[in-house]
């Protein structure tokens, strides 16, 4: 599946937030419009201004790499979801067109809800000597250690649902859904976490437990959505 690309400007951000045809449902209409957002950046004086360089990549590319199951989902869905790409850093994924961008312990990018502030999706990436998520061990054990020792605080209780690892186009991801859970608090996410370009990249999407239920689905095509770019 390909969408066109003949209104895209030649010139555009290395971060962009472009529409995408494969989304989220949301209880109410959002119109969506054929614009291109660009990342701004703040200068040490404060002022605010949008760095541009080529697209490099079609957002048709992202959609024919969608798990089948999920790319069914998603077809069956209108018009409100973005694609967010960094040709800096060198990832790309989906989000709901509604939500909207945050700042946050200085995450590479990360994007909520607008009434539901718990329910969001947040990417971070490190510099790492490793080539692949596979250098780190076997997924299990990986897994197992970063909900346990550093997704879970230690009031919280973790319980790991499932785990898969996919390969696309040569490049190896692991995807997991996990509960954490306090005295008087829960919450459920989906994490995926990959290698690549000498980074280590982890996207969390979630939801408040309570809500989990409902939105799981919807939130599990964000996870599987993340890709590398070849930067």
């Amino acid at each position: 599946m390909a969408i066109s690309l003949s209104w895209i400007s030649p010139c555009l951000s290395h971060k962009l937030n472009l529409p995408h045809s494969n989304c989220l449902p949301r209880n109410t209409a959002t119109s969506s419009t054929s614009t291109v957002f660009c990342a701004l950046e703040t200068t040490p004086g404060g002022e605010s201004h949008c760095q541009r360089r080529p697209l490099l990549l079609g957002i048709g590319a992202l959609t024919a790499n969608l798990q089948p199951t999920n790319l069914v989902f998603a077809q069956e869905k209108s018009d409100r979801c973005r694609v967010f790409l960094d040709y800096e850093d060198g990832y790309s994924y989906i989000y709901p067109i509604d939500w909207k961008e945050f700042d946050f312990r200085a995450l590479d990018s990360a994007f909520k809800d607008r009434y539901l502030q718990l329910q969001n999706v947040r990417v971070k990436s490190i510099p790492t000597e490793k080539k692949d998520i596979r250098d780190l061990g076997p997924m299990e054990e990986v897994i197992y250690n970063l909900v346990k020792h550093i997704y879970a605080a230690p009031n919280q209780r973790p319980t790991i649902k499932d785990m898969q690892e996919k390969t696309i186009d040569g490049k190896h991801y692991y995807t997991f859904e996990y509960i954490l859970t306090s005295p008087n608090y829960s919450s459920a996410s989906f994490a995926t976490i990959a290698i690549g370009n000498g980074r280590y990249y982890t996207l969390i999407v979630g939801a408040n437990e309570r809500r989990w239920k409902r939105f799981r689905d919807q939130l599990k095509v964000v996870a599987d959505s993340f890709r590398l770019l070849d930067i």
